[in-house]
């Protein structure tokens, strides 16, 4: 099981100096990966009466093809990851172009988290159709991949073309995909037919176990193999939901569930706490590590 950590990019500010410190906080702990997420732009609640979604234009988010070049430099020999970058929001062809500069300046490699997202505002803001972007998700799964492995593409598609035309550098490997997002049996199917990985977000237990299995049998119906599909979960220094302290013993128990029913990855939380400077963060990651000390 590899052990990475989440950038707390909604808790942390703006200081370049901060994010070099946590990624050295993160290297001299002998972390697996770093995870960076997405979100472009957000909305004001106070000119939508009734609107419910999980963070608003106060909160802030890293760019995260940016935020990960940085660390690339910083951290080579860790693996950087994104978990999720809201993949029908954006431009295909520009998208797999970032990440395969991504891949090459990172002894490590990439590892492409995508997801559909929930917030229309973004994709309005963005001039996507939120409507279809189950579909279009697809369709660019297959694109980028083709992309990624050619020279010169001819591509036809509902949402992106292409004509006898490529970039330039290539990754050096068929950069992964994994899924992240709700957990719908529509996704779940999505994800077994076409990604390398998922970034489960349930918390261990009986319910959660019935989802895995799910998804295993899935796998299997597309003719691939469960052993070689990725799980990465999310451990919160807090509790993901209550947000309630939780202790050394708590951390290692939940890593042991996930590696017991087949995660490959954890990836540490410690944004969803009181935690507001670099150094609760560092020392949050390093407590972690000395209750979880090394990948098994």
């Amino acid at each position: 099981m590899r052990i990475g950590v989440v950038y707390p990019t909604n808790r942390i500010g703006s200081d370049p100096g901060e994010t070099r410190a946590f990624a050295q906080a993160v290297g001299d702990l002998k972390f697996d990966h770093i995870m960076a997420i997405d979100h472009v732009v957000g909305a004001n609640r106070a000119s939508r009466p009734g609107w419910e979604g999980f963070y608003d234009h106060t909160n802030r988010f890293d760019e995260p093809f940016v935020l990960l070049g940085y660390l690339a430099a910083l951290l080579p020999d860790v693996e950087l990851s994104t978990g999720i970058i809201i993949l029908p929001q954006r431009q295909t062809v520009l998208a797999a172009k970032q990440a395969a500069q991504l891949d090459l300046m990172s002894r490590a490699g990439l590892r492409l988290g995508v997801g559909l997202g929930w917030n229309d505002v973004e994709f309005e803001a963005l001039g996507q159709d939120f409507h279809t972007r189950g579909a279009r998700i697809e369709e660019q799964v297959a694109f980028m991949r083709q992309l990624w492995e050619n020279e010169l593409v001819t591509f036809q598609g509902r949402f992106d073309r292409i004509t006898d035309a490529g970039f330039n550098p290539l990754p050096r490997r068929r950069i992964p995909i994994w899924f992240g997002g709700i957990d719908s049996d529509k996704a779940l199917r999505r994800m077994a037919r076409i990604g390398d990985g998922y970034f489960p977000i349930f918390p261990p237990g009986d319910a959660g176990l019935r989802r895995l299995d799910r998804l295993r049998n899935y796998i299997r119906d597309a003719g691939r193999n469960p052993a070689t599909f990725g799980i990465d979960a999310m451990v919160g220094v807090n509790d993901m939901i209550e947000k309630l302290d939780r202790s050394p013993e708590d951390w290692a128990k939940e890593v042991e569930w996930w590696q017991a029913n087949g995660g490959t990855h954890i990836s540490l939380y410690t944004a969803n706490g009181s935690r507001r400077t670099v150094d609760d963060h560092i020392e949050a990651i390093r407590r972690f590590r000395e209750a979880v000390p090394a990948a098994a």
